[in-house]
């Protein structure tokens, strides 16, 4: 019995029975839970519906509640695009008047649950049959079958004339293919993460004329993509979700997508930063700011802030400069608020040197510290070990970094938790 044959089964009554016994089953029982239920049941069903339970539990993270009713693959779980950021793409498709889409490279079907729930019609093509399979179990579980044609294709062979847009997710990890699968199969197996643009399945290349021939068009790609492997005539969409950066979007088309733009938009709340053109796009946004000395506040921009380079463009808001031109930090004499960054009430600017910093945290009573680093060979877990911090129920928040140049400790609390008791500035 194949894969397809298995998942087959899982959807008649019998998986579903297997499924809705499993719903909250516990991993670590997962031996007795078999041995019992193979009394029963088929041994490759039982297998079946005990991984799909496990995969369920891992996709909450992804997809909420809805990951309860859903199907899933192995790679279609570590592949497929958070819901919050796939609602958020949807969103902005719908804000451009898209109606009709072709989802190509589809996988198990997390953008295109999302594009339909915005009222748009979709084809969710991709070459893997196991993945095209949970795609279309996924729409008829909730609900959005109707809006849903799910194609089993190679999608470099697929016309989308007549879409209103298109949508290509390429397959970013090596591969060991699977039966059946091809380029466009974004459900394969996997040995790693591709960094090459020109090694994605289907390659960059191909995805950048794709897009370029549909009227709208978004490409998901890597959020460590080399801004000169940027297309000069789309925008770039760095997207993060409660601070982790999750993935860029090169957009194509008119009404919305600014020709050579650079994005840093922020879930959940959906803050977004537009920054302007360059000349030289591979240049670090560092070469435009100003480097100064640190004052009062110390800012962390956020990693999608960072990977749009539009650091710069924050420190302009903030009145604020650099804190050593190769890095990422932004320092400031006042507090401004600002939701591109997370602001710190800087206490102390010392050069590293661990002896000092233990016997100050020491002093201090500090019993819990938050390491952070950038810019700095020392590993915080290291440095926590020489550190051997008490009980003290004192905490900081300690920057490993550069200042001019030179190596640093920064010490500080959140700014949210200043407004609780007082900072005293140790410098």
């Amino acid at each position: 019995m194949n894969d397809l044959d298995v998942f087959a089964r899982l959807l008649a009554p019998e998986g579903q029975a297997l499924l809705a016994e499993l719903r909250d089953h516990d991993p670590a029982d997962e031996l007795a839970a078999a041995t019992r239920l193979r009394r029963e049941h088929p041994a490759a069903l039982v297998s079946a519906a005990l991984g799909q339970a496990r995969l369920r539990q891992r996709a909450v993270a992804k997809f909420g509640a809805d990951a309860r009713r859903m199907y899933f693959t192995p790679n279609g779980v570590e592949q497929s695009t958070r819901a919050t950021v796939a609602d958020h793409r949807a969103a902005r498709f719908a804000a451009l008047g898209v109606r009709t889409l072709a989802d190509l490279c589809c996988g198990i079907g997390g953008d295109a649950l999302a594009l339909a729930r915005a009222g748009i019609r979709v084809l969710a093509v991709d070459r893997d049959p196991l993945a095209c399979a949970a795609a279309r179990a996924n729409a008829e579980a909730l609900g959005l079958a109707e809006l849903i044609e799910v194609r089993c294709a190679d999608v470099t062979e697929v016309d989308t004339a007549g879409f209103d847009a298109v949508f290509v997710d390429p397959a970013r990890r090596g591969k060991t293919p699977a039966r059946g699968a091809g380029r466009g199969a974004s459900g394969r197996g996997g040995s790693g993460r591709i960094f090459d643009p020109e090694a994605y399945e289907p390659p960059l290349s191909w995805a950048v004329e794709a897009a370029r021939a549909a009227p709208c068009a978004a490409l998901k790609i890597a959020p460590g993509v080399p801004h000169e492997a940027l297309p000069a005539d789309a925008e770039t969409e760095w997207i993060s979700d409660g601070g982790d950066v999750k993935e860029a979007v090169v957009w194509f088309g008119p009404g919305g997508p600014v020709r050579g733009g650079r994005r840093a938009t922020l879930l959940p709340a959906g803050d977004s930063l537009l920054g302007a053109a360059r000349p030289d796009p591979a240049g670090d946004e560092a070469d435009r700011a100003p480097v100064g000395p640190v004052g009062d506040w110390l800012y962390e921009p956020d990693g999608a802030v960072i990977r749009a380079h539009l650091v710069a463009d924050v420190a302009e808001q903030l009145d604020g400069r650099l804190i050593d031109p190769t890095i990422a930090y932004i320092t400031a004499d006042r507090l401004t608020a600002t939701p591109y960054a997370t602001a710190y009430a800087l206490t102390d600017v010392l050069p590293f040197n661990v002896k000092k910093l233990k016997a100050l945290l020491r002093e201090r009573g500090v019993g819990i510290a938050v390491i952070k680093k950038r810019g700095s060979a020392v590993e915080p877990e290291e440095l926590r070990k020489k550190l051997k911090l008490g009980g003290g129920r004192t905490s900081c928040t300690i920057f490993l970094t550069r200042v001019g140049g030179a190596p640093a400790m920064l010490l500080g609390r959140p700014a949210a938790e200043v407004a609780e008791g007082p900072v005293t500035p140790g410098r």
